[in-house]
């Protein structure tokens, strides 16, 4: 069922901010920083596979995520739903169904033996492709999947994603200069906000990841591993 009613943009982010949290996705810790996939220490890390494992959670943000991409998009602007993988597959399914489109997914890189894709299922030259992850936080790791999708002759213009980082400036700009324009539920200020309504985290960790999220290169270059 293809939703059309939901709340405005700043409640959808407030509710989706809850859900992480209520899940535990979301981890603040410190003293002890989690080290991210580019090598940097960061005092926040968030896991959004996890949502694949609540269902009334999952059902209520991916009708979020449908909705909001129509209303930023439109409702007739893609022909067919690519996942990033693997992470983005789940989701990228999940919003397929709602909009009763084809969906297909991205390989980080070639198998490596049989046809050698990148692309799986059914992908066609001129089709108007909407890719689906699960996060983003610099923007970087889209562009590859984007060049694979216009490889096969199809356009891809915009990404979804449940949580964008939202605390580094050039992120909007990397995709912008791809073409790219990104679509998100909610950002580390919402979760924030959200995480001292409710009293979530302790004060000072609460400081100690404001502190991060308001100059996060400083931070990490300040708290490198030695």
């Amino acid at each position: 069922m293809i939703p059309s009613a939901y709340p405005p943009k700043a409640e959808i982010a407030r509710l989706t901010a809850r859900m992480l949290l209520e899940i535990k996705a979301v981890h603040f810790n410190t003293t002890t920083p989690f080290i991210l996939a580019s090598g940097l220490p960061s005092p926040t890390y968030i896991d959004c596979r996890k949502l694949i494992s609540y269902p009334r959670i999952r059902s209520t943000l991916m009708d979020f995520l449908t909705v909001t991409i129509m209303r930023d998009a439109g409702f007739e602007a893609f022909d067919n739903i690519a996942g990033g993988e693997t992470a983005g597959i789940p989701f990228a399914a999940l919003v397929a169904e709602r909009m009763a489109l084809p969906m297909s997914y991205v390989r980080k890189k070639p198998k490596g033996y049989g046809r050698n894709a990148r692309i799986e299922g059914e992908m066609s030259e001129g089709e108007r492709v909407l890719l689906v992850e699960d996060l983003t936080t610099d923007g970087g790791s889209k562009l590859s999947f984007v060049d694979a999708i216009r490889e096969t002759g199809a356009t891809c213009g915009h990404t979804a994603v449940i949580f964008y980082y939202g605390i580094f400036p050039e992120t909007e700009k990397t995709l912008g200069d791809h073409g790219i324009r990104l679509h998100h539920l909610c950002t580390w200020w919402d979760v924030l906000a959200e995480a001292k309504a409710g009293c979530h985290f302790d004060a000072e960790t609460i400081a100690g990841v404001e502190k991060f999220l308001n100059a996060p290169r400083d931070w990490q270059e300040a708290n490198k591993p030695a």
